[in-house]
């Protein structure tokens, strides 16, 4: 299983973006870690590309080896590669049970998944970086349905992106389309990204 290691609040001081996108990382301490929280006032080119690609793999919590594969599967797409590969990360199955409201962060989701207690379409699926394509249907596992992790996450009442859905009678959720470039991770210049694997 990927993991991110390290302290999550830490990762995010270091990086100055909140990686959970709650932005609670940042509240108290909006500094690097260290004694002092010192800034460097000139950061190389190669230093900013670097820093977005970690803030974007540290935030699906994905290895180096799994996140560049992605990057090259989205070179095979058409239209612009960094926007695709943002895509295919958000279309995770681990990434996509955090937005339907199933879990309360992301690394919570991708242990559910691992202990396969999601559907997808009907089958047990365990593996976290299962790629969801539009119309596939996640749903809890009948014995899994009274989780108290689950329970949790669902009373917290979280917003949901709008290419899910989940219907709150029968607690199915929908991969109902691809998410536009405009409607997650704002903060991150995805161009980066691309230029820091393509030198």
């Amino acid at each position: 299983m990927a993991r991110t290691s390290g302290r999550v609040y830490k990762i995010s001081r270091r990086l100055g973006y909140s990686i959970s996108e709650t932005g609670n990382e940042l509240k108290r301490r909006p500094l690097p870690p260290g004694v002092h929280g010192k800034r460097r006032s000139k950061v190389s080119e190669y230093g900013l590309q670097l820093k977005e690609k970690q803030k974007v793999r540290f935030t699906y919590g994905v290895n180096e080896k799994q996140f560049r594969k992605t990057f090259e599967d989205a070179a095979k797409l058409k239209g612009k590669h960094g926007v695709n590969f943002l895509i295919l990360l958000e279309s995770r199955l681990d990434n996509v049970v955090y937005r339907m409201g199933f879990a309360t962060t992301r690394p919570q989701a991708r242990q559910l998944v691992n202990h396969a207690h999601f559907l997808v379409d009907g089958k047990k699926v365990n593996i976290p970086s299962y790629r969801l394509k539009p119309g596939q249907t996640i749903e809890l596992r009948e014995k899994s349905k009274n989780l108290e992790i689950v329970a949790n996450a669902k009373a917290a009442n979280a917003s949901l992106v709008p290419y899910v859905s989940v219907d709150k009678k029968t607690g199915v959720g929908t991969y109902t389309r691809l998410p536009e470039r405009e409607e997650f991770l704002p903060e991150i210049n995805e161009q980066l990204i691309v230029e820091f694997y393509n030198k």
